[in-house]
């Protein structure tokens, strides 16, 4: 690996971490770019290339990762919403029922209680979302 594309990787991994941590604030391509030194056109094809999906579908995949916690402990739809940072009931309700499968108010309304005795980190995982790759 040549020096250029090991500190591309390291520039990318900050801002992935980033998005990990402030998934509830207004990020958007430009600044994230900003962030890791790269142009956005250029960042975004890095990005894609070294994590298998755009920087805006790995931040609304970690949003609604959380969104998902949020609901299990019976925080309202809404609140979740703007708790992780989407500005769009409709949008996130959309992108919530395309990750995860089901409306978040169906998912709020089922027991999640046999993830109780579940460690966080290891309930953290095994609810992540995972992006279904559409048939072409």
């Amino acid at each position: 690996m040549k020096p250029e594309e090991r500190a591309n990787l390291v520039h990318l991994r900050r801002v992935r971490d980033l998005m990990d941590r402030e998934y509830a604030r207004p990020l958007d391509v430009a600044s994230m770019a900003r962030a890791a030194f790269m142009s956005p056109a250029h960042f975004s094809r890095k990005f894609r290339s070294a994590y298998g999906e755009t920087p805006y579908s790995y931040l609304m995949t970690r949003r609604i990762e959380r969104a998902k916690s949020f609901l299990r402990h019976g925080m309202s739809v809404t609140d979740a919403c703007v708790a992780v940072g989407c500005t769009s009931l409709g949008s996130f309700s959309s992108r919530f029922t395309d990750l995860v499968g089901e409306t978040p108010s169906r998912y709020r309304a089922r027991d999640h209680r046999e993830l109780e005795a579940v460690p966080a980190c290891v309930t953290r995982s095994a609810t992540r979302p995972r992006r279904i790759p559409t048939p072409a």
